[in-house]
Order: C-alpha cells, then sequence, then structure tokens
C-alpha cells in the first residue's frame, strides 16, 4: 500500500514522513527486499531531511510514575 501511495505522489505532490526511526534502519523496516528498494528509491529523491535531534517530548512531558 505505501508503495502505490508513493508511486502516485512522486513527483506530483509533497509527502511527508515522521518517525522516531532513523533514517538508516528504513530500508531494513520495509522489507529490505524490491518493494522497499522502490519505496526507498522514492522517499529519498528530492527530499530534504529536517532532524530534530535526539529530544523526546513524551518523555519530557509524562507524568512520574511510581
Amino acid at each position: 500500500m505505501l508503495l502505490e501511495l508513493m508511486e502516485r505522489r512522486y513527483g506530483e505532490r509533497s509527502t511527508v514522513f515522521c518517525t522516531q526511526h532513523q533514517q538508516k534502519g528504513w530500508h531494513q523496516r520495509l522489507g529490505a527486499g524490491v518493494h522497499a528498494d522502490a519505496i526507498m528509491d522514492r522517499i529519498i529523491h528530492y527530499t530534504t531531511w529536517v532532524d530534530t535531534g535526539t529530544y523526546n517530548m513524551r518523555e519530557q512531558t509524562a507524568p512520574a510514575t511510581a
């Protein structure tokens, strides 16, 4: 389903990905096969990467547990 979405939007529309996973692990998480290659091909071209660092807002705002 992700490959179909990327295929339809590629070169036509913007797509925003938000993840807590590092970029280097995406290919493996997508299955590391031919479909993962095709998806990554469409993601990495014409891309602007915004790295927000390692700060985790959920950790900062979560209530303290006993």
